[in-house]
């Protein structure tokens, strides 16, 4: 029944969503994603629901392969796709994010050289690049030596 509970949740909570984004454009999908992630890690929550898009998923693959989030799952809510990420916490509850910043924005693109990838935190955090052969980390662009428009970084 708990889990039962916990659709119908999440089903609503998506519907909303959906229904939001329709009645207003939207203008930066990448830094809602972000903000959506980065206000259900500060409370804590188990998983968090936004509408869907091929960089979303290709950002929420990044950031499961580096470790920062559990898994990440595809729903469908009259129709329209959307995106669950599953959080992931230390097993003492401490949170894998520490931070996340849009860097590159609309009104004002950044772009990098592959000389100029930034190292975020030292090395602890990861900067993620659209490049010419896709989404990735920045030090798989400097592996392949491209660089591209700095979308965020994350830590």
């Amino acid at each position: 029944m708990p889990e039962l509970i916990a659709v119908a949740e999440t089903m609503i909570e998506a519907y909303w969503l959906v229904y939001l984004e329709n009645m207003m454009g939207m203008t930066d999908p990448i830094a809602d994603m972000l903000t959506r992630i980065r206000n259900a890690n500060m409370v804590k929550n188990e998983k968090v629901v936004m509408p869907s898009s091929i960089m979303k998923r290709r950002i929420a693959d990044i950031l499961v392969q580096e470790g920062y989030l559990a898994s990440y799952d595809e729903i469908f809510v009259d129709g329209k796709s959307c995106i669950e990420l599953k959080l992931k916490y230390s097993p003492s509850g401490e949170r894998v994010f520490r931070g996340l910043k849009r860097v590159s924005k609309p009104g004002c693109r950044v772009y990098t050289p592959v000389g100029g990838i930034p190292a975020v935190l030292g090395g602890l955090g990861i900067c993620i690049l659209s490049t010419s052969q896709g989404l990735m980390t920045g030090s798989q662009a400097k592996s392949v030596n491209v660089g591209g428009e700095l979308l965020c970084s994350v830590w």
